[in-house]
């Protein structure tokens, strides 16, 4: 049981990441694999309350319950085990053997897979289908995501540039951007020069400055066939953003299957005034919790490199056996208001 516990901990550890942080760390005992946060990898300016740090943990918490499924095994979900401690995000536990799910074995290929392209995608438009499907594992996952339409991409456009332009106007913003990107950058951690454009793409909405130029070139075409959607759901706490980050890497993988590109865009939820802005998008219905952009892939082109990674090894704890506290979430029941209340994904509210 160890060893496949282990083993989902490190699939875990493809996941994608706020700045490719990998704010994670696991803890395996018996039956039960816990995700916590690492707060030493929080982005203490652009992230201060933790929501993309948060969801980045929602995204492995994903990633690790396919590779559980891929090796047979049913595990109970528990999202915000104990309220009393903020940092404990989830507890899988094994309850027994399942059978094997195919695309969940498929999917542990895609993981690997799946990688952050930060060029304009200048194919052809994601067709209606591809953006169903790629809806339907948000959903899927207690999430929405809202498609935008051409003048809704043009008001997310002006609160994109208006919080670049706050956040850079910051030096505690730009230092900690500098020390997770460029050579600088913790080893196995961080956005490498490989993976940042040589010069600005041109997109409709601006991605992140790194505030220097990276070594991938870019092609002088523009993303005007790309799809702007924004992922959202019902409220807004711990909880919430962790199942987003769970969304988004059921709606990545799908969308890595499909040959659509998906670029996450959190900028403009990183400053409080432009997610208002985001909100508004959504008819006020829900909480923005990231922008993406879709589009179509080059099947020619590989694309950039992989970021990398940190071992997974000294990331995952495995302490001696001790007697469960008393009181503990034990299976996927709410714990509350901050703990683990459900949300039925079945009839999102639609935007207009």
């Amino acid at each position: 049981m160890t060893q496949a516990l282990v083993g989902a901990a490190t699939v875990a550890g493809y996941a994608p990441s706020i700045h490719n942080t990998q704010p994670w760390r696991w803890r395996v005992g018996g039956t039960r694999l816990s995700l916590f946060a690492d707060r030493a990898r929080a982005l203490a300016v652009t992230d201060p309350d933790a929501r993309l740090a948060t969801l980045s943990c929602g995204s492995a918490l994903q990633h690790a319950r396919i590779a559980l499924a891929a090796q047979g095994w049913r595990a109970i979900v528990t999202r915000i085990p104990d309220p009393t401690e903020p940092d404990h995000l989830a507890q899988l536990r094994v309850v027994g053997r399942a059978p094997v799910e195919l695309q969940a074995v498929r999917r542990t290929h895609t993981i690997r897979l799946r990688h952050t392209d930060r060029r304009p995608v200048t194919g052809p438009p994601v067709g209606s289908d591809d953006l169903r499907a790629i809806a339907d594992a948000v959903k899927a996952e207690g999430a929405w995501l809202h498609v935008l339409r051409p003048d809704q991409v043009m008001d997310l456009a002006a609160a994109a540039s208006h919080a670049q332009h706050t956040e850079t106007a910051d030096p505690a913003w730009q230092a900690e951007l500098a020390y997770w990107t460029g050579g600088t950058r913790p080893a196995g951690t961080g956005v490498p020069d490989d993976t940042i454009p040589l010069r600005a793409p041109q997109t409709t909405v601006p991605g992140r400055d790194f505030g220097h130029r990276g070594d991938l070139p870019v092609s002088t075409g523009h993303d005007r066939n790309a799809v702007y959607a924004v992922l959202y759901g019902p409220n807004d706490q711990s909880v919430d953003w962790l199942r987003a980050g769970e969304a988004l890497s059921s709606a990545w993988l799908t969308a890595v299957e499909l040959g659509v590109s998906v670029l996450p865009l959190s900028a403009a939820v990183e400053v409080a005034g432009t997610r208002q802005s985001v909100r508004r998008l959504v008819a006020d219905l829900g909480h923005p919790y990231l922008v993406l952009r879709l589009g179509m892939l080059d099947t020619d082109d590989v694309g950039p490199p992989h970021a990398p990674r940190l071992p997974a090894q000294p990331r995952i704890d495995r302490p001696p056996p001790k007697a469960s506290r008393p009181g503990r979430a034990e299976d996927d029941r709410p714990s509350g208001p901050k703990g683990g209340g459900r949300h039925d994904p079945a009839s999102p509210p639609t935007p207009r």
